[in-house]
């Protein structure tokens, strides 16, 4: 499994932790983020992680920036892309079953670096339901 990881000033911390997770589990993992604190703007991470998201370059992504509604916002103009903002493990379950996601969009100034590495061990270890959840997750798309 091959995982993008983006993130902005509001996220190192966050992405230095679930790096660590994701090579422990064995998933190759591709850093668009910055290493640093000073201020950049989130869209040209979120950018890279949703282009090789949604021409699949790689299989999943992860995105980290303050509040995550900037990066899910920038990841969904993809075609291809179904990014979820989450806070709890328990929402992430319903975007990975009911809505296919393929992006996980982490707000580092509403969760604490545990509850995201639990956030990303469920959104690896969940799978999309299908079913009635499919036709819905076809009607997403613009094309």
């Amino acid at each position: 499994m091959k995982i993008a990881i983006g993130n902005d000033h509001a996220g190192p911390e966050y992405k230095f932790a679930i790096v660590k997770l994701l090579e422990e589990r064995g998933v190759e993992v591709v850093n668009f983020g910055t290493d640093s604190f000073d201020s950049v703007d989130y869209p040209d991470f979120a950018h890279k992680v949703a282009a090789a998201v949604d021409t699949s370059e790689v299989d999943f992504g992860v995105l980290i920036c303050g509040s995550a509604n900037g990066v899910a916002m920038t990841a969904n103009k993809y075609q291809n892309v179904r990014a979820g903002l989450c806070w709890t493990k328990e929402i992430v379950s319903l975007i990975k079953q009911h809505n296919n996601a393929n992006v996980l969009c982490v707000p580092a100034r509403f969760t604490s670096i545990p509850q995201a590495l639990q956030m990303v061990e469920t959104f690896l270890d969940t799978t999309f339901e299908g079913g009635r959840h499919q036709n819905r997750v076809s009607k997403i798309s613009c094309s």
